[in-house]
């Protein structure tokens, strides 16, 4: 169904497309003799539902899918195909809204039709309980787990706590959205102009001194940093006086 959360340490994930392009059916006897749209639309049921249950989202805890297929013209009449081959057209994943192509491989007329598919994807999730205004840092208090559906929307879950406790919010959450990336950000936790303590660590050691931050300090990202002795060194944040420095 998706690849999906190559991201996600948050799940996400978000998100990234499984490719399961090189899926493909083996021959249908029922299609060698013309094929009908709800023969057609069986095939594409079948592989459905093995390449959404071989895709669930790395890191996750297993997703319940939900398949729901669209229909082609009941009118409709394919010529015999020994091979119908389900792929993914090109930019489509498996994951909400999206289409499946069928196309004939072997047969006299080659043919190439698609389906509307809705793919949902329903586990437990981190849900706003209330209202958290934007700028606001983001606690246990404001969130309660639930159930909802994953592929909802295309940004990826963020189901670790590390990755959003102390956050702040991106702008203003509402009463049951699911909280996905792109909603909170690291908080900055010191000012360009602070004296910050800078620890160094090599294989085997690590020394530590003071210096002054030349660029706002984000927990977990690069900040800029001038040493007593004039040096200027670039290191991670760590918290709201340590910047780690790795020799």
């Amino acid at each position: 169904m998706f690849s999906l959360l190559s991201q996600l340490r948050a799940v996400w994930l978000p998100v990234a497309a499984v490719s399961v392009l090189g899926l493909t059916m083996a021959a249908n006897p029922a299609l060698a003799q013309g094929a009908s749209a709800p023969e057609v639309q069986a095939v594409a049921q079948d592989w459905l539902r093995d390449a959404t249950a071989a895709a669930q989202p790395a890191g996750a805890t297993a997703l319940r899918m939900e398949v729901k297929l669209g229909n082609l013209d009941s009118r409709l009449k394919l010529a015999p195909c020994g091979n119908v081959e389900p792929y993914l057209p090109p930019g489509a994943r498996l994951w909400g809204r999206t289409r499946v192509g069928l196309r004939c491989v072997d047969g006299m007329s080659r043919w190439n039709v698609s389906l509307p598919v809705t793919v949902n994807a329903y586990g437990n999730a981190w849900v706003i309980k209330g209202q958290v205004a934007a700028g606001s840092a983001l606690t246990e208090d404001d969130v309660v787990e639930a159930e909802v559906n994953w592929a909802e929307e295309n940004s990826p879950v963020v189901r670790d706590k590390a990755l959003w406790v102390g956050q702040i919010a991106t702008r203003a959450l509402m009463t049951g959205q699911t909280l996905r990336q792109g909603m909170v950000r690291p908080a900055q936790v010191f000012q360009a102009g602070a004296q910050v303590r800078v620890v160094a660590q090599g294989a085997g050691f690590q020394v530590s001194a003071e210096g002054q931050a030349l660029s706002a300090g984000v927990v977990g990202q690069v900040a800029r940093v001038r040493m007593e002795n004039g040096r200027v060194s670039s290191g991670t944040v760590l918290d709201t006086k340590t910047v780690k420095i790795d020799l």
